[in-house]
């Protein structure tokens, strides 16, 4: 009677064994990988709305994850992500500059990125620590009006602004993230000193407008002969009506100058996220081919910088740029802003 029982209980296992098979769909604790499908991640979102709510859709239509989005700007959600510490609800951090991501890693709040995603991502557009990577890119340009300043008269180098020369003659939006973060960059390369006595002549020489589209507008309407903004303001207007920038060119400084810098957008896993799978996942959708190639076809104008994928067109390669080397995790925008602050500019 042991044997019959012992044989029946065999023959019981075998055929459960073989439909488990015959079905060919092995379950998430066969695979080792947790299924994500059904979760909800909350982004903290310091980028375009338009860009991240793109790539929160198409990840949502190929996982299942639900994306919640809260926007605001770099510096306002980097310092709520570190006031709520282990306690912030939020699950994924992104940023339009690196500075902001620099911030909450050295407040200890990072994630490490899964190697897999940091693997997408060259050098150039990734911190050295692995905390966070870069997901888009933006350069530093100077707009000009060729009616109001020839090509030959335009400065050689960013630090050239500082010259008497260029006074009355400029503009730029020193309270915004994007111009902090060239700050950071001018910073990184020439020093404390050097970036001190540049602020302060800026302060004389430079006229102030709030935001790079206005900066391009008053540029544009012959107010002011040059101004420094990002590259994707001006493209963004040329593929449209051209209203705020058909009496305009670029110029572009190369040669490694601090104006030549090329800003590197960030995104993050929050440490405290209780949704890490789903969390990395995002991340490493993003700066995949998919969510790179919303960033090649988008009406964002950013560039890509992961997984290959080439920028639109329209814009110049990064190559063909020629920024400084800077590694994104080193920018200090507290720094900055005391600097800034010492200058009279903020």
């Amino acid at each position: 009677m042991k044997r019959v029982t012992l044989a029946l209980a065999l023959a019981s296992t075998a055929a459960l064994t073989l439909t488990a098979c015959s079905t060919g769909a092995a379950t998430p604790a066969a695979t080792g990988t947790p299924s994500i499908s059904g979760s909800t991640i909350t982004v903290y979102n310091a980028q375009h709305e338009e860009l991240t709510q793109a790539w929160a859709d198409e990840f949502t239509k190929e996982t299942g994850v639900t994306v919640t989005l809260r926007n605001g700007s770099d510096s306002e959600l980097g310092n709520q992500i570190i006031a709520e510490g282990a306690a912030s609800p939020a699950d994924v951090f992104l940023t339009e500059n690196s500075p902001a991501m620099s911030l909450v890693e050295n407040a200890g709040l990072f994630a490490d990125v899964d190697a897999d995603t940091l693997a997408q991502v060259p050098t150039a557009y990734k911190p050295s620590t692995g905390k966070w990577t870069g997901i888009a890119a933006r350069s530093t340009v100077l707009v000009y009006n060729p009616s109001l300043i020839s090509e030959s008269e335009l400065p050689a180098s960013l630090l050239d602004l500082a010259d008497a020369s260029f006074k009355g003659k400029w503009a730029a939006s020193p309270s915004g993230a994007d111009f902090q973060a060239i700050v950071s960059a001018l910073l990184q390369e020439k020093g404390k000193d050097a970036t001190l006595a540049w602020l302060t002549a800026m302060k004389e020489n430079s006229t102030a407008y709030k935001g790079n589209s206005t900066v391009m507008k008053a540029v544009n309407a012959g107010q002011v002969p040059v101004g420094v903004i990002y590259h994707y303001y001006w493209f963004i207007d040329q593929a449209g009506t051209k209203e705020n920038s058909a009496n305009t060119a670029l110029h572009y400084f190369k040669n490694q100058d601090p104006g030549a810098f090329v800003s590197v957008s960030g995104g993050g896993v929050l440490k405290s996220s209780k949704n890490q799978a789903a969390a990395q996942a995002f991340l490493k959708f993003i700066t995949g081919k998919a969510g790179q190639g919303i960033l090649q076809t988008g009406a964002s104008l950013e560039y890509p910088v992961g997984s290959d994928v080439t920028p639109n067109p329209a814009l110049p390669s990064l190559d063909s740029l020629d920024a400084p080397t800077i590694d994104p995790s080193t920018l200090n925008s507290s720094e900055v802003t005391d600097l800034m602050t010492q200058a009279g500019l903020l």
